[in-house]
């Protein structure tokens, strides 16, 4: 009897801790659910309040102040769908952006742009145009320019994109947003970045190095892909002539030749307000 009473008295008391257990641990998630959220939602504030008092006297201000805007509504979007902390570190990381493009409107209209701002992807790395240079690659022109103007009203802040660096700086077209948008550059990619970047001070070796490596396997798959054809076709046309002559092979037929190809979190971070 006593030993009865023993027992059923430690499974309480483990189901009670048990319970007890799971009940923190939830409390705990919820607290840092809620700090996160909190702290991506000043971060979407901050970025409300820039966006909304501010007005472009200038094409390179106007679109820098358009893509601000542009990440101001992605981040609203993204807070009223957050559910868990990696989800508003998103957000903050989407408002960190949109507050790049506010502080190159606010450079660009000569005003004070605001204290500076944590590295978001990878600028460090990807590095910054450092001089005025216009290049034509493919039969089409570009410009890039550390300084805004009628001719490079396109500001980017730099950083990694499908996994080639961007620097930091002014363009006359934001030709790395197909690549934002499908997470992959496309083949030939690499002969622009080449252009525009190779021997500038402002854009490390590494940076130059990741280029050439991503320009490589670019090369590497299209050259794969034109064999592929090539054989193809050669095997077709070796199975048609000796399907039709004296000899032949059991399967002179050629097929094609397959070859694959290719493709914000932030925390608690500094700054003051402007």
């Amino acid at each position: 009897m006593v030993t009865a009473v023993v027992l059923i008295a430690l499974i309480v008391i483990v189901v009670g801790g048990g319970l007890m257990y799971a009940k923190n641990k939830a409390a705990a998630r919820q607290k840092e659910l809620d700090d996160a959220k909190a702290d991506a939602r000043r971060w979407v504030e901050r970025l409300g309040g820039q966006v909304m008092n501010l007005t472009g006297t200038d094409p390179a201000s106007k679109q820098a102040l358009a893509d601000a805007s542009e990440r101001y509504t992605a981040a609203g979007s993204q807070m009223e769908q957050a559910t868990t902390p990696a989800q508003c570190k998103l957000v903050t990381q989407t408002a960190m952006e949109g507050l790049y493009y506010v502080r190159a409107a606010r450079k660009a209209m000569g005003l004070d742009p605001g204290p500076e701002l944590p590295d978001l992807t990878g600028q460090g790395r990807a590095g910054q145009v450092s001089e005025h240079r216009k290049v034509e690659v493919e039969g089409h022109q570009y410009e890039a320019s550390p300084d805004p103007g009628a001719r490079t009203p396109h500001y980017y802040p730099g950083g990694m994109v499908a996994g080639r660096p961007v620097p930091q700086g002014w363009y006359s077209e934001p030709w790395w947003k197909p690549a934002l948008v499908a997470g992959a550059w496309g083949v030939g990619s690499f002969l622009l970045f080449d252009a525009m970047f190779s021997g500038m001070s402002g854009v490390p070796a590494d940076a130059l190095n990741a280029a050439y490596a991503e320009g490589y396997q670019d090369g590497a798959e299209a050259d794969g892909g034109d064999a592929g054809d090539a054989g193809g076709d050669a095997g077709g046309d070796v199975g048609g002539d000796a399907g039709g002559g004296d000899w032949s092979f059991a399967d002179g037929g050629g097929g094609d030749w397959d070859f694959g190809g290719g493709d914000f979190g932030g925390g608690d971070f500094g700054g003051g307000d402007w």
